[in-house]
């Protein structure tokens, strides 16, 4: 019988499994590789078959559990039947994070409206779907860690960004209000507001559009993943990284005017 996840100031990641939704590249596969490191048991899924396999074998070849369960998130049906899969093949997950996202950066003008509709599917919709699939057997058994990678555009709206930042405010509105709801049933909610981090999601066209402020703020995503885990085992709700960017929260909510020209300032290119 597995330990429950109940004692969150110390807890053991030796041993537990822990679904990665988007494991096949970026902060994903890094979250994957460390968890594995740590001793979980890792159960990567997202579209990519092959860079899933390539995934598995590194952490495999390092001493690793990894498993491949292919799925695209943003089918309900599929998101269900693999998930079932896995708890057939794995039993109980002990961890779920909900990763895999993403987005574009141009103007809401700019941006077809069939993929605002994609990434909602994908970045909320894909969440709600694997929570709603795994989360029934974390309550049963009293147990369990949900992880959400929201964004600080989920916190403090960007311009060039207004469809991922919508999907992102949805995303923390969910997780903000399951931390509540599932404590009673040993569940933790950890919220993960990342800031601008140097993987895949900065395409051409980000790098392109992106003002030479905010290019100066990019970090490394190792150090976001180590943030990550520590906040796993410590159990905090809400972590911002980098830190710094939180104090954001607080210019917002008391001065929201030198907030938005500060944002302005910092986003828009020219």
């Amino acid at each position: 019988m597995r330990r429950p996840l109940a004692s969150m100031a110390h807890l053991d990641l030796r041993n537990k499994t822990a679904v990665i939704t988007g494991a096949s590249s970026g902060i994903g596969e890094l979250l994957a590789q460390r968890l594995a490191h740590e001793g979980a048991r890792v159960v990567l899924t997202a579209r990519r078959v092959d860079r899933l396999e390539n995934v598995a074998e590194s952490i495999r070849s390092a001493g690793g559990e990894a498993h491949v369960f292919p799925c695209d998130v943003g089918d309900r049906h599929a998101v269900f039947e693999t998930a079932a899969q896995i708890e057939e093949a794995l039993g109980g997950i002990d961890i779920l994070v909900n990763n895999a996202g993403y987005g574009h950066h141009r103007t809401f003008l700019e941006w077809d409206v069939d993929d605002i509709e994609n990434v909602m599917r994908i970045n909320y919709l894909g969440t709600i779907y694997w929570t709603k699939a795994l989360l029934p057997l974390m309550a049963e058994r009293k147990t369990g860690q949900l992880v959400f990678m929201a964004s600080v555009a989920g916190r403090i709206g960007v311009p060039d960004e207004s469809a991922y930042a919508a999907s992102k405010f949805a995303v923390v509105g969910l997780a903000e209000a399951l931390s509540i709801e599932l404590e009673e049933h040993g569940i933790h909610v950890l919220t993960v507001c990342p800031g601008s981090i140097r993987t895949p999601f900065f395409d051409d066209e980000a790098m392109q559009r992106m003002p030479a402020t905010a290019k100066k703020l990019m970090v490394e995503p190792e150090g976001l993943v180590d943030a990550i885990v520590q906040a796993m085992r410590t159990g905090k709700r809400e972590l911002t990284y980098p830190r710094m960017i939180a104090a954001g929260y607080i210019v917002k909510a008391i001065a929201p005017g030198f907030m938005r020209a500060n944002v302005k300032r910092n986003t828009r290119p020219g």
